[in-house]
């Protein structure tokens, strides 16, 4: 049975020992009577459960609560979460990441004075390791106003095309409403195909316009679990969002800037089968241009062509012309491109190594 709170904060962590105690305690010195935190312990190997179980004893006052599992991976410990979860409103947080000062409090206020349906929020893409990279990640929606017009919301969701479950507070009743399994078990990118599924089932939202969480970035972590399955895996998340939204009412307008957003993601996959081995990521790259064919509304030349010109709203028309501009590149298989981005990624590696 479900304890009624305001907001669930749910933690999927694995093998987590080295930041999990950082990270809850960045959670549980900003929690009170009307907030519950739940930590699955998805079948860890290390000290994962014990960093918990020393939290609940060190908060004895908060709602802590701690479930063990054999592994099942991440996209079926986040749906069991959200059976587990009883708050109002579910803040997902990954195992790393830190909750920045002030930020549950600023959620409360939101929620008392507005109930939307999702409040987003801006963040940090935080460096620990190179300060100097550390980007603070504005989202493009207007502060503190409350949004009812659902294509606006959707077309302004598709510009940032920030699909991290934690990055949109939401409903819990958003959730419930939604297929299950709502997220894909045994895939990677379980946030991309979902995220912008409860978005489309939003009427409201509120900006939060304040960096709210530090999204951790590891030394090397772009390249654990680089393969040809994390390259399919993107691109089949990325054709979930199109035969989603190929069912709702939406404007060809609205199509269109889903299909630049497609775009935009495919340039990342692409760019990154360059960091595989030849022979892998040629084939990675047969695969995943087969699937680009099915993921638009709009031919690919018309996409392409709105990118590098001005009918789109965008938040950075140089960001959409070099990601036109890149896909064209990489799909003709221009050779001085290719090799350069061959190059270039394969420095990219040398240098994450180098910082491991």
């Amino acid at each position: 049975m479900h304890t009624e709170s305001r907001l669930s904060i749910l933690v999927p962590a694995y093998n987590a020992e080295q930041h999990l105690g950082a990270t809850l305690r960045s959670v549980l010195d900003q929690m009170g009577p009307a907030h519950d935190l739940i930590v699955i312990d998805d079948g860890s190997r290390d000290g994962t459960a014990r960093v918990v179980q020393d939290l609940q004893a060190a908060y004895p006052a908060l709602a802590v609560r701690l479930i063990r599992q054999d592994n099942a991976g991440l996209a079926t410990t986040r749906n069991r979460l959200l059976d587990a979860a009883g708050g109002e409103y579910i803040l997902f947080l990954d195992a790393d990441d830190l909750v920045l000062p002030g930020t549950i409090s600023e959620l409360d206020r939101i929620i008392a004075a507005h109930r939307p349906d999702v409040i987003t929020v801006d963040f940090n893409d935080w460096h620990p390791h190179n300060m100097r990279r550390t980007r603070l990640i504005e989202r493009g929606y207007p502060a503190a106003t409350l949004m009812t017009d659902r294509e606006a919301i959707l077309r302004t969701f598709f510009m940032d095309r920030q699909c991290y479950a934690w990055a949109n507070v939401m409903r819990r009743e958003i959730y419930a409403r939604q297929p299950a399994p709502l997220y894909p078990p045994g895939r990677t990118f379980e946030d991309i195909t979902t995220t912008p599924q409860l978005i489309a089932d939003c009427a409201s939202l509120v900006r939060l316009a304040r960096p709210c969480f530090d999204y951790r970035q590891h030394p090397g972590s772009m390249k654990r679990g680089l393969s040809h399955k994390w390259c399919t895996d993107f691109a089949q998340a990325v054709l979930h969002i199109r035969r989603h939204f190929e069912t709702l009412p939406i404007s060809d307008a609205l199509r269109l800037h889903i299909d630049a957003a497609t775009i935009h993601f495919y340039n990342v996959i692409l760019k990154r089968t360059y960091e595989m081995g030849w022979s892998e990521g040629k084939a990675a790259r047969v695969d995943v241009q087969a699937l680009l064919a099915q993921n638009l509304f709009h031919p690919l030349e018309t996409v392409l062509t709105a990118m590098e010109g001005t009918v789109l709203d965008s938040h950075d028309r140089h960001a959409d012309r070099r990601a036109a501009s890149q896909v064209r590149k990489l799909l003709a298989g221009n050779l001085g491109f290719v090799l350069g981005k061959y190059l270039a990624r394969k420095i990219k590696v040398l240098q994450r190594k180098a910082v491991t």
